[in-house]
């Protein structure tokens, strides 16, 4: 009977020959057994040796950093936002403080967030809001442009060494003293470590470092009346004003348009007085025609108009171009070839003046007497002196943006314009137009060097900061007297500012000394009247041309009071809005007024 290969018999046959065939190689079955076993063990080795080395790697190179990662699962870290420093007036009135808010960050922005809004996020179990303190500035539009706002830093500015340490997020001054005087308004953050669970709750506070307010800064501003310069400029939809003190203390200053800073910083529910001009972020930043962050005073250039004429003035005098017995026939016009030039009486009214000198010139704001004297100077002896006042280049006040001007010259002309100077051109640069262009602040300083017998200060808005000298005896005390007469008069009846005529306050402890303050003409023996006061203006408008005939002149005018020993010099330019007198003119004195029968 045969088997099949399934069963036993053929599988012992099988191993047979296997056994067979092993002795024919010589080789031993055991000892292939045995290798087997060797590499087994070799393999277990490396692998616990690769284990080892692995486990010592993490333990004694990367156990820093895992142990970093493993804490930061259990350990957050949050920032205590610094408060920054309060700006204050000059007597201690505060023109931003902070109040308690909060801030996220929302795709890569940083929102402000006041506490009624904050609430209703953190019921609704918002965790991301971060403490923090918004600022808040009580006189809003009034001071926008001296005091500035925050925003967001930029991109741009993450790159300038002077921002070495911000982050993305961080909150900096945007314009104003809260941008010039960044470095010590800003505070050192704090932190805090808090330990917490699995979802995030937080357990226990393991440590905290305490933040360290910014600094706070005092400026020369005086915050009553800064209120009272917006409200005299409520009317003027562009321009400027400007108060200060002859040595240069900036005791006001307000730019037309103007914004509400707290849109910037109190957040995105913050409801702006009824009367505000804008009432919300996207209306000031989308207004191109008004661009209310233009601050005017330092950054806007325009021909001064006949407010230059005290600088042809001074500048003939002093080089004795002419002296105080020169004089001019007003014929009405002046004929170049095919050219007119007419004075602006003539123009109106159809009337002459006759004969002019220095005195009267300035008093009737005469065009021809100084289309004469700007030929009789020229180009450039007239630009090297307006340069001595500190025309042509920034004053330095201490915030940012502001704008050097132009002062022309032949040379200059030939190469912008590509033609030569004119006669024409001598005759306009003599009357502030031309090529001419100032800044509200650069006529106010040349208003104030004349005022304090001839020094020229860099205009301050640091209470603590000394007088700093630009320039000084330039002009003599003859000149000074010379235009401070023509000045005088120009405020006074027969002079072309009206609205000065007369000008008297009410104010009882003004003492009449018969010179800068004397009786009021109208003065009756009743009580109120017996505390009426002629204070003495000297004063120059303007009204300058510019664009074509159917644009209306920039309006002008630049004064200071008392007129002997002065106290105060303004400044007021409306933009586009007709004659200086008719309209900066009854601002200006609205500006004195307040000023004489509540500060002086």
């Amino acid at each position: 009977m045969k088997l099949g290969a399934s069963f036993s018999d053929a599988i012992h046959t099988e191993k047979n020959m296997s056994l067979r065939f092993s002795r024919k190689s010589g080789k031993s079955d055991f000892s292939s057994h045995a290798m087997r076993g060797y590499l087994f063990l070799l393999f277990i080795g490396i692998g616990a040796l690769i284990l080892l080395g692995r486990l010592a790697f993490l333990q004694l190179l990367a156990g820093g950093y895992y142990r970093s990662i493993s804490d930061t699962n259990r350990i957050r870290t949050a920032l205590i936002h610094a408060p920054r420093g309060i700006i204050f007036d000059r007597d201690d009135k505060p023109l931003v403080f902070n109040v308690p808010g909060y801030r996220e960050t929302v795709n890569g922005k940083t929102v402000l967030i006041d506490e009624k809004a904050a609430l209703d996020k953190i019921a609704k179990g918002d965790k991301k809001l971060e403490v923090d303190s918004l600022r808040q500035y009580p006189i809003g539009e009034a001071a926008a442009h001296v005091v500035g706002y925050i925003g967001q830093i930029s991109t741009e500015d993450l790159k300038d060494p002077l921002f070495a340490g911000y982050n993305a997020g961080d909150l900096v001054g945007k314009m104003g003293i809260e941008q010039s005087g960044e470095t010590f308004l800003r505070g050192v953050d704090g932190k805090v470590l808090v330990e917490v669970d699995a979802t995030g709750k937080p357990i226990r506070i393991l440590g905290e470092t305490d933040p360290i307010a910014g600094q706070n800064i005092f400026l020369t501003i005086d915050s009553s009346l800064q209120k009272e310069v917006a409200n005299a400029m409520k009317t003027v939809k562009r321009g400027a004003a400007i108060v200060t003190t002859p040595t240069g203390e900036v005791l006001a200053m307000v730019s037309k348009p103007s914004f509400d800073p707290n849109l910037f910083t109190m957040g995105e529910h913050f409801d702006p007085p009824s009367d505000a001009t804008y009432h919300t972020v996207e209306q000031v930043l989308l207004d191109g025609t008004g661009q209310p962050l233009l601050d005017r005073a330092i950054s806007g250039t325009y021909p001064p108009g006949s407010t230059f004429k005290l600088v042809t003035a001074t500048a003939a005098l002093q080089t004795k171009t002419i002296d105080t017995s020169y004089t001019v026939e007003d014929d009405g016009i002046l004929k170049v070839g095919d050219f007119s030039f007419a004075n602006w009486y003539y123009t109106e009214y159809g009337r002459t003046e006759g004969p002019v000198d220095v005195v009267k010139a300035i008093k009737r704001s005469n065009d021809i007497f100084f289309y004469k004297v700007g030929q009789l100077l020229g180009v450039d002896t007239l630009s090297s002196f307006a340069q001595k006042y500190g025309l042509g280049k920034p004053l330095g006040i201490s915030i940012e943006g502001e704008a050097k001007g132009l002062v022309p010259t032949k040379e200059w002309k030939e190469k912008v314009i590509g033609d030569k100077w004119y006669l024409g051109d001598d005759y306009h640069y003599g009357i502030g137009q031309g090529y001419l262009l100032t800044t509200p602040l650069q006529v106010n300083s040349w208003t104030a060097t004349i005022a304090n017998g001839g020094t020229v200060y860099a205009p301050r808005l640091l209470k603590n900061q000394n007088p700093v000298v630009k320039n000084k005896d330039f002009l003599s005390m003859d000149t000074l007297n010379t235009v401070r007469e023509g000045m005088i008069e120009s405020c006074d009846t027969g002079g072309v500012a009206w609205p000065f005529f007369g000008f008297a306050v009410k104010n009882s402890h003004l003492q009449i000394d018969g010179k800068d303050i004397t009786e009021a003409p109208n003065a009756t023996g009743s009580a109120d009247a017996s505390d009426m006061r002629h204070v003495v203006v000297a004063c120059k408008t303007g009204t300058a041309q510019h664009g074509d005939d159917s644009t209306l002149p920039h309006a002008w005018i630049t004064a200071f009071a008392p007129a002997y020993h002065p106290q105060i010099v303004v400044t007021v330019l409306s933009e586009e809005s007709g004659e200086g007198s008719n309209v900066a003119g009854p601002i200006a004195k609205e500006i004195m007024q307040y000023y004489f029968e509540n500060k002086y």
